[in-house]
């Protein structure tokens, strides 16, 4: 299948060199517990937003568990609270000894990249980046407009106003690849049932929209998303980790009968503080295939760095249930949902996004 590129610059990221220099003095990894029956040593390295993120801090750190729970070893993993602590994070892990290293996002493109050429018998594991083309890391990435597309049918299906809103954390390609299959799903909806609703904060066309500038304001993110409610938009679709936390307080606060739709988790789940609010989650299934990397790794005396992309086909990406909306969607829309899904995967409906992995 042939691949596109997403270079990202990170200019705030230090050098190759740096990494040796920076191991001594980056914050000590923390281990877990118990003894180990295996010696190979399974890592993390988290990016900003912290290892409770709901997100991909968290559903990366619980592959990595969930791979030493699996082969019977202990494992490491580090937080960056900034930007500037991905490389000595890595460094910390380095000196630690770490077989493989998963490191959750392309933020981790230059600072990853680095690390694997001044350490190759140390391998490295990155999710949403296939650039480095290293004998050393395991790239993983996934096709999330095939699960966005039924997102967006969805949220088409449920809304009221005929006004769905989207917004993301920052204009990267594993947020617009999102927003692109939203986008595709509502116009899907729109054709089979000769609708008009309309998508605010994101142009397939153009591919321009509305951005937070990161994936932590939270106070941005609530007043966006009251934005988008004062347009009458009562499905809102944040893509940008645990901002859908602004975007709630929005609702609540607005006394808006407006619901969210979650990305990458099942957010009903993982957060529940917010599951009344929750129509459905868009699913990013990071735990999975890093799981799986890793145990394979584990097992075998060479390291395979082939590309790994989730499809619907292979569960990396998929669709929650409604949980308590189950009740509330059209009675026949779980049907729909299923028709579309295999659709999708037979090839005869079509996803494509610019920031896809296929053509």
């Amino acid at each position: 299948m042939p691949i596109t590129s997403k270079k990202i610059a990170l200019g705030v990221l230090a050098a190759a060199s740096t990494v040796a220099l920076l191991a001594g003095c980056s914050a000590a990894p923390s281990a877990s517990t118990g003894a180990a029956k295996s010696k190979y040593l399974p890592c993390v390295v988290g990016d900003t937003g912290g290892f409770s993120d709901h997100s991909f801090n968290e559903l990366t750190l619980n592959g990595v568990v969930a791979a030493a729970k699996e082969i019977g070893s202990s494992y490491k993993k580090v937080a960056s609270a900034t930007a500037n602590d991905l490389v000595p994070g890595i460094a910390s892990l380095v000196t630690a000894k770490c077989n493989i290293i998963a490191a959750p996002g392309f933020d981790f493109e230059k600072p990853i990249g680095d690390a694997a050429k001044a350490n190759p018998k140390t391998n490295f594991a990155i999710i949403d980046d296939n650039t480095l083309n290293l004998p050393n890391v395991k790239d993983i990435v996934f096709e999330t407009d095939e699960a966005a597309f039924i997102g967006g049918y969805i949220a088409a299906s449920y809304s009221k106003t005929g006004v769905v809103a989207t917004w993301g954390g920052a204009q990267y390609p594993s947020v617009t690849i999102y927003e692109d299959g939203i986008a595709d799903g509502i116009a899907y909806y729109n054709k089979q049932k000769g609708k008009s609703v309309t998508l605010l904060g994101w142009d397939v066309a153009t591919q321009k929209g509305t951005f937070i500038g990161d994936f932590s304001n939270q106070t941005l993110a609530k007043t966006d998303t009251q934005n988008f409610l004062d347009q009458k938009a009562d499905v809102i679709i944040p893509v940008a980790g645990s901002l859908y936390q602004g975007a709630a307080a929005a609702i609540q606060s607005s006394g808006s009968a407006a619901v969210l739709e979650g990305v990458d988790a099942d957010i009903y789940q993982t957060d529940p503080t917010y599951k009344s609010l929750m129509l459905v989650s868009i699913l990013k299934n990071l735990a999975a295939p890093t799981q799986a990397v890793i145990v394979a790794a584990s097992k075998s005396k060479t390291f395979d760095n082939s590309l790994y992309v989730g499809t619907l086909k292979n569960n990396g990406v998929g669709i929650s249930s409604f949980h308590d909306y189950a009740s509330k969607v059209d009675p026949g829309l779980a049907g729909e949902v299923a028709k579309i899904k295999a659709g999708i995967i037979d090839g005869s409906i079509t996803v494509t996004s610019p920031s896809g992995f296929k053509k």
